[in-house]
C-alpha cells in the first residue's frame, strides 16, 4: 500500500463517526449566518505582480519528519502575516501532519479580531462534505480536493458542498490524468503537487510540464518542493500565480526575508 492510500484509508475511517448527510441547503443558511471568509481566489492574484506566497502551518510531514513540534499555530499564523504572506494553508490533520482543526479555529479567530484579510486553506485529506461543513464552521476559505485520492462523485460532492458553503476549492493533481479531471469539474484553482504523494518524491519538473496545459482562466499553484527563490522562479516561469510553501517557512530564521525573496523572484 503506498502512503496516500494508507492516509486516505485512516481517513475515512477516522471520520466515519461524523458522517452524515449533508443537504446543501444546510450549508447554504450556514454560510448565510456566519461571517463571510476573506476569498482565497481573490489573494492568490496579486495586482502587482508578484507570487503569491501561500504560507503553510505544518509541524511534521511523512516526507520531513518532524519540522516544528511545539510550535504555536497562532504564533506562527502571525508571524506570517508580519511577513507578508498572500494565503495560509493551516495543516488540521493530527495522525501525519500533527495539526488539528483547533489550529484552523484559532487561527481565523485571531484574523478576525485584527480584522485581517488573509484567507485560509483547510490542508487536510477531504473525504465527505461533513469536513467541508467543519471547515466553513472553522473560518476557512478554501478547502483542499486532492483529485487522485478521490472518485469523481466524490470530488463533485466536495466541490458542491464547498460552492454552498462560500468557500473556494484548490484542486491538487499530479499528473496529465488528474488535470483532466480537475478541468472537467470546473476547478478554477489547480495545484500541482510536485511531491509524489504515494512515494514522495519530489520534482519541480511536474509544475514545469503541468501548469502550461491549464486552461488560461484557471489560477494555478506550485506546492511542495519550494525553498529557495529559484524554485519560485521555476514556478512562475512556468505560470505559477501562487506558491505552497510549508517547510522552508516553518524553518526559516528570517520568514520574511524568505518570503520577500520568495514572492519577487
Amino acid at each position: 500500500m503506498d502512503k496516500l492510500t494508507e492516509i486516505m484509508a485512516w481517513k475515512r475511517q477516522e471520520i466515519a463517526p461524523l458522517v452524515r448527510h449533508v443537504p446543501l441547503g444546510e450549508l447554504v443558511l450556514l454560510n448565510s449566518i456566519l461571517p463571510a471568509p476573506p476569498d482565497f481566489a481573490a489573494a492568490l492574484q496579486r495586482a502587482d505582480g508578484q507570487l503569491a506566497v501561500i504560507a503553510e502551518i505544518k509541524r511534521c510531514s511523512p516526507s520531513a519528519g518532524l519540522i516544528a513540534e511545539e510550535i504555536d499555530a497562532v504564533e506562527q499564523a502571525a508571524i506570517y502575516r508580519g511577513a507578508g504572506a498572500s494565503a495560509l494553508s493551516v495543516l488540521t490533520d493530527t495522525k501525519y501532519f500533527g495539526g488539528e482543526l483547533e489550529d484552523l479555529r484559532s487561527v481565523t479567530k485571531m484574523f478576525r479580531e485584527e480584522r485581517c484579510s488573509i484567507p485560509c486553506l483547510r490542508k487536510d485529506f477531504m473525504v465527505h462534505p461533513i469536513q467541508v461543513r467543519q471547515a466553513r464552521e472553522n473560518g476557512a476559505s478554501a478547502i483542499l480536493i486532492i483529485v487522485r485520492a478521490l472518485t469523481d462523485d466524490e470530488i463533485g460532492a466536495l466541490r458542491e458542498a464547498a460552492h454552498a458553503s462560500g468557500l473556494d476549492a484548490l484542486f491538487e493533481i499530479h499528473n496529465e490524468a488528474d488535470l483532466a479531471r480537475a478541468v472537467a469539474h470546473g476547478a478554477k484553482i489547480i495545484g500541482v503537487n510536485n511531491r509524489d504523494l504515494a512515494i514522495f518524491k519530489t520534482d519541480l519538473g511536474i509544475s514545469e510540464r503541468l501548469i502550461p496545459l491549464m486552461p488560461r482562466d484557471v489560477i494555478a499553484v506550485s506546492e511542495s518542493g519550494i525553498f529557495t527563490p529559484d524554485d519560485a522562479a521555476r514556478a512562475r516561469g512556468a505560470g505559477a500565480h501562487a506558491v505552497l510553501v510549508g517547510e522552508a517557512l516553518m524553518k526559516a530564521a528570517k520568514p520574511k526575508t524568505l518570503l520577500h525573496a520568495l514572492a519577487t523572484a
